[in-house]
């Protein structure tokens, strides 16, 4: 039988901290275990020796590591900060446009106005999104221009100018929506992203929401579409392939299917029972989507911050499907509900198409990635050559 050792015999074997330890462990980087009692949790030598080595082969090779030095954003217990500023406050006070100035580090006068494309070809939303920038590239006369200023109005167009790729599924905003009682979002991203996502008429509750959404979600750290952007900006990639690569990497299914899952876990949950949803989930996947966070000991505080946004639009019978999903993985103790089960709620709610969570995602990170875009040009180029071990 392997040989077994606490937390804290754990963590002086490895040479790091209790909290170190925890988010290996958060990270799926070591297991541990169960002691016999149940009362602790217990490690396997054999596990904590292959972490060892693994951290001694990294710190003993001659080649000089990278360290990514940001100070756009800092995720953690209370959710993502953007420039010292709590996502979750700026939520419910400030319009997406508003985040991305304070992400790009700016106060430039910025158009926000969208490019004039020719008609978009009939493909997916997803497929639009990438389009949209493309086009945009294609057509601008100085598509290398990598001045700060010119980054930042070729920012400002392309977010809109993706809003406006996207068919119209409702009537146009035609009445000013207050994100709060002493702020108009009338003409806002969200506002003009409402009707591309649902048919149901345009409240300012739905534009709230989507706006929260959006600030939300605009950046998360170093994910990997973000790193991807850096590594393409550290390159001296021109602006618009720069933000494909970041939307070409945040396509795959392990991103962008997430949410659309945790919405049919929900529409499935109506149509069959919350108890019979979440089995079949767990029969075809092994997990119930929109539960469990890696960065997040916790519940994640995104949805803490969602839920009171689709909680005033849901009806009461999809506040009750909603609510019985909650209880159940509650009650079984499954992972807590992260971000991609409170978009799908949002969408739930609002009638949304099974690809709104993936659009409002793509266009709200598109922001952070600028950020990231941005703040990579002033760094020596061509610095990122990993160690091949």
């Amino acid at each position: 039988m392997s040989e077994m050792v606490d937390s804290e015999e754990a963590a002086r074997r490895l040479g790091v901290k209790l909290p170190t330890l925890y988010s290996y462990v958060s990270r799926g980087l070591i297991q541990s275990h169960p002691s016999p009692e149940g009362r602790l949790r217990l490690f396997d030598v054999a596990d904590l020796n292959k972490m060892d080595r693994r951290g001694r082969v990294g710190r003993q090779s001659n080649k000089p590591s990278i360290h990514i030095h940001t100070s756009i954003t800092e995720v953690s217990e209370t959710g993502p900060s953007y420039r010292g500023k709590l996502a979750s406050s700026l939520a419910t006070s400030a319009s997406f446009e508003e985040v991305a100035q304070l992400l790009w580090d700016t106060d430039q006068p910025l158009s926000w106005t969208p490019l004039d494309l020719p008609p978009p070809p009939e493909v997916s939303e997803r497929h639009l999104l990438t389009w949209a920038a493309m086009m945009s590239g294609a057509m601008a006369p100085l598509a290398s221009d990598m001045r700060h200023t010119s980054i930042l109005d070729m920012a400002s167009r392309l977010l809109p100018t993706m809003v406006d790729s996207l068919p119209l599924l409702g009537s146009n905003v035609d009445c000013e929506l207050p994100l709060d009682p002493d702020r108009s979002v009338y003409g806002s991203l969200a506002a003009r992203l409402v009707p591309r996502l649902t048919t149901r008429a345009v409240t300012p509750e739905i534009v709230r929401a989507v706006n929260a959404a959006l600030v939300m979600l605009a950046d998360h750290g170093l994910t990997p579409s973000t790193l991807a952007v850096r590594v393409a900006a550290s390159s001296r990639t021109n602006f618009y392939n720069a933000m494909l690569v970041g939307l070409g990497v945040s396509s795959g299914p392990l991103i962008h299917m997430a949410t659309e899952r945790a919405y049919e876990l929900l529409v499935l949950a109506q149509e069959r029972g919350a108890e019979q949803a979440m089995d079949d989930s767990l029969r075809l996947r092994g997990v119930v989507p929109g539960f469990g966070r890696r960065l997040y000991l916790g519940v994640d505080p995104r949805f803490t911050a969602l839920k009171p946004e689709y909680e005033k639009i849901a009806s009461a019978d999809q506040l009750a499907i909603i609510d019985s999903v909650l209880a159940l993985a509650n009650d079984h103790q499954l992972p807590l509900p992260n971000v991609d089960f409170a978009l799908g709620a949002l969408m739930f709610a609002t009638d949304m198409t099974h690809t709104a969570g993936a659009t409002i995602i793509a266009i709200a990170r598109t922001a952070g990635r600028v950020a990231h875009y941005l703040e990579e040009l002033e760094e020596s180029p061509l610095r990122y050559r990993p160690v091949a071990l």
